[in-house]
């Protein structure tokens, strides 16, 4: 598809932001990058995203595709070189499952645990640790949870590792432990060190453990005000 304009709205240390970036990375399509300052919304994405107002946003030929997931279901759909998904129905429906499942279970009980305080939050840390041993069970012994080459959910899920591994860091509470989830661990690493151009535009985590303490405090400072 010569001739066509690609452009994604995104933030550099969002984790949706980056799934986009990793599928359009490896489906080889070409497209330009606009940083958004999150708190200072530009109008494009004011324009492009009225009903959530936020990231990401990716632009096809002048046609906004809001929701990360619904943006990665777009792209696979779209150019379906390198497909992410399997061709087999019943394995494309299990992969939807679970990338649902992390969205739904997993991200909101480490996000839980790193704005959450007390009690409170170690019953969210509690349900995170749970529900991620239920992922490292259908991980297995794979090193991606498209068996022999990165797929969709890798592209989709892999990232919630390492932004697990910061909140543990960030707020001293343990959520993925390397005895009992050892798959889990090194997903996000087989990712990157399989596909080194995913690398180039996965923000380094030093930077990501800076950001997110900054965002903590405030978090903490605006709860005790």
């Amino acid at each position: 598809m010569t001739g066509e304009k690609v452009k994604l709205l995104g933030n550099w240390a969002s984790p949706s932001a980056l799934r986009i970036h990793w599928a359009l990375k490896l489906k080889g399509i070409e497209y330009d990058y606009q940083e958004e300052d999150l708190p200072n919304k530009s109008p494009l994405l004011l324009q492009y995203n009225p009903v959530h107002k936020k990231i990401p946003v990716l632009v096809h030929n002048g046609k906004p595709i809001a929701e990360s997931l619904v943006i990665l279901e777009y792209i696979e759909e779209t150019w379906k070189h390198n497909p992410l998904l399997p061709e087999d129905p019943y394995e494309r429906a299990k992969v939807r499952f679970w990338a649902k499942f992390v969205d739904d279970k997993c991200v909101p009980g480490i996000f839980g645990t790193f704005v959450k305080v007390g009690e409170e939050q170690q019953k969210i840390a509690k349900e995170a640790r749970e529900n991620l041993k239920i992922l490292e069970g259908e991980l297995g012994k794979k090193h991606f949870f498209g068996d022999t080459k990165i797929g969709f959910m890798d592209v989709a899920s892999a990232w919630i590792i390492c932004w697990a591994q910061i909140v543990e860091e960030v707020v001293d509470i343990k959520l993925i432990d390397a005895e009992e989830m050892p798959s889990l661990v090194s997903w996000f690493q087989n990712v990157l060190e399989a596909a080194p151009i995913l690398k180039e535009c996965t923000p380094p985590k030093d930077k990501l453990l800076e950001h997110n303490k900054g965002f903590h405090k405030m978090l903490v400072a605006s709860a005790s005000s």
